[in-house]
């Protein structure tokens, strides 16, 4: 890899001058935007200073609660009766040893904290934006003060403590040492030394790789029947993490099912950036990437039209690649799917949040100082969004009750991150989050906007249902834009494991609907009371709604096609999936 000195821009200009102090300011603060936090706190500062009325109903309330919760608890420990809390969602409470004293009360006390701060954020004149922000800094702050985050207001490391004579306290000491002394040496504890081998535990499907440009390798897959279904399936996943996400064991791997139904798979496999990428943009991502692919498997299968497939930020290029084709005559996609991918960024999560002018020139100076920015940077904002489950459950169990967790494929994959280049990265955030240029129809590609109204495939879109960073609600905007048949398919699960939900796995269920082009349309809510309910995976459904648009079988292709461009480079998974 090249020298990070090599690559530090020239500073010639007074901008230059004021860019590497705001690189540095950012080092600091883990890339967080103190003024775009403190402009936010002064709108709801400013406006209820200005609010008396407001100030002395939150006061009223507290009190209010104050006293009911201090009746509560004295009838609780009067009784010892079990408590049940009204929000059964949180489960970090879900022990029975929470629901007697003193843990109840200090839970209802815990819940109560959050559904005041929850209320006093919404001060008249106050920005929704502004409130949603500091909403959720507010609950960032509690979930640190919670008590289940407590040696002694825990009772589950209470009772840990005292059946194991204290050797929980010990073991954790012991994990926290190591995790210390590997961060020290810029390692990555809880990985190095249990890491799968990539193509030995995953990423195991036999396929080579036929095509290789700068951003990405091509791979296609062996065929494993026969015959196959004419038209071949190119997978575009997200190029913030590693491709293997669908190929993951050989028992979960959304690649491996697909081969055994009689599909041919290519799947684009991105590069992790260098600094020498830094002017790599977000089209050239669609060229190097969704084109590249699109073409190796028109000429290597012979077959005219493929079908696009697109998970997360993979899913949103190939609608921009998919856009662009429509608008240029480009008609080889036969249908586009699309999974926990959002083209309409308006309602994008709590991740947006943190989308703002102030935060986005300073993640810009970051990665301008380096050409890229950091893997673990990108990987911290999204475990924030997710602190109780990414975070502080962790340290509970390694540090509290001195506990390993048993990694297995999917939680080793989240760790293996990639970085962003400078140009593509501030591009992706300023057009589609800031600024939805997509859905707006401004985007411009070569020279020309793109519309997602000319797209004319058919589209299945998966939302999950515990997304936090594309929300159901905002997949399912898709149908807004669309003008073939959608077929949406709503799973359990979160963001990546509600995608890997193979056939078999135990407590998978989804609802499905479809919303044909003359029908009215919908919204989600409704949608959710009319949609079909069926346990199991949804795996089998999009084999299914594929099938039908692929009736036509033909002889498997050979791997790459020499004669037209396309030799074997080397066996799967490749090599830039290592990088």
């Amino acid at each position: 890899m090249p020298s990070l000195q090599a690559n530090i821009p020239t500073v010639n200009q007074s901008t230059d001058i004021d860019r590497l102090l705001h690189a540095g300011l950012a080092r600091l603060t883990g890339g967080v935007s103190l003024i775009g936090l403190s402009l936010a706190w002064f709108d709801w500062a400013s406006h209820l200073m200005t609010s008396p009325g407001r100030q002395a109903e939150l006061m009223r309330n507290a009190s209010v609660d104050a006293m009911r919760q201090f009746d509560s608890g004295i009838m609780e420990w009067r009784n010892n009766s079990p408590f049940a809390l009204s929000d059964t969602i949180d489960r970090r409470f879900n022990s029975p040893a929470w629901k007697r004293p003193p843990y109840s009360i200090l839970a209802r006390n815990f819940r109560s904290m959050e559904s005041w701060w929850d209320e006093a954020v919404k001060v008249h004149g106050v920005s929704e934006r502004h409130q949603a922000l500091l909403a959720f800094l507010a609950r960032q702050y509690l979930d640190i003060i919670a008590p289940t985050n407590g040696f002694l207001t825990n009772p589950e490391i209470v009772k840990r403590t005292i059946e194991s004579g204290g050797t929980n306290v010990f073991n954790g000491w012991i994990n926290a040492v190591v995790d210390l002394a590997a961060l020290a040496y810029a390692a990555e504890p809880s990985k190095r030394a249990t890491l799968s081998e990539i193509g030995r535990d995953v990423a195991t499907t036999r396929g080579a790789v036929v095509a290789k440009t700068k951003m990405a390798e091509i791979i296609q897959y062996s065929p494993t029947t026969q015959t196959v279904h004419k038209e071949p399936i190119v997978i575009v996943p997200a190029w913030i993490m590693k491709y293997y996400i669908l190929d993951l064991s050989r028992k979960n791997s959304l690649v491996g099912y697909l081969v055994e139904q009689g599909f041919t798979v290519f799947m684009v496999s991105w590069k992790n950036p260098d600094p020498d990428d830094r002017d790599v943009s977000l089209d050239d991502y669609r060229t190097m990437g969704v084109m590249a692919a699109i073409d190796a498997a028109v000429a290597i299968t012979g077959s005219s039209k493929v079908h696009g497939t697109g998970y997360c930020l993979g899913g949103t290029l190939l609608a921009i690649a998919a856009a662009a084709m429509a608008r240029d005559g480009d008609d080889r996609l036969k249908s586009i799917s699309l999974f926990a991918s959002q083209v309409d960024f308006r309602d994008a999560g709590e991740l947006r949040l943190f989308i703002n002018d102030s935060q986005l020139a300073l993640i810009e100076d970051m990665m301008w100082m380096r050409g890229y920015l950091k893997a673990d940077e990108m990987a911290g904002a999204f475990h924030i969004l997710r602190s109780n489950d990414l975070i502080w459950s962790r340290m509970i169990n390694n540090y509290a009750m001195g506990e390993r967790e048993t990694p297995v494929d999917i939680m080793l994959w989240s760790e293996d991150s990639t970085r962003m280049p400078y140009r593509m990265h501030s591009e992706y955030l300023r057009q589609l989050y800031l600024e939805n240029r997509l859905t707006e129809g401004v985007m411009i590609v070569n020279g020309r906007p793109i519309t997602l109204r000319a797209i004319m495939a058919p589209i299945f879109l998966v939302g999950t249902e515990w997304d936090h960073v594309a929300p159901w609600r905002s997949v399912f905007k898709a149908h807004l834009t669309a003008e073939q048949d959608v077929t949406f398919v709503l799973t359990n699960g979160g963001h990546n494991a509600g995608i890997v939900s193979e056939p078999g796995h135990k407590d998978r269920h989804y609802r499905i609907a479809t919303q044909e082009v003359s029908a009215a349309y919908i919204d989600p809510d409704t949608w959710l009371k009319v949609a079909d309910y069926k346990e199991g995976s949804w795996w089998p459904e999009w084999k299914t709604w594929l099938s039908q648009r692929s009736p036509d079988l033909s002889d498997a292709p050979s791997l790459g096609n020499a004669a037209k461009g396309y030799p074997i480079i080397g066996p799967a998974p490749g090599n830039f999936v290592r990088g």
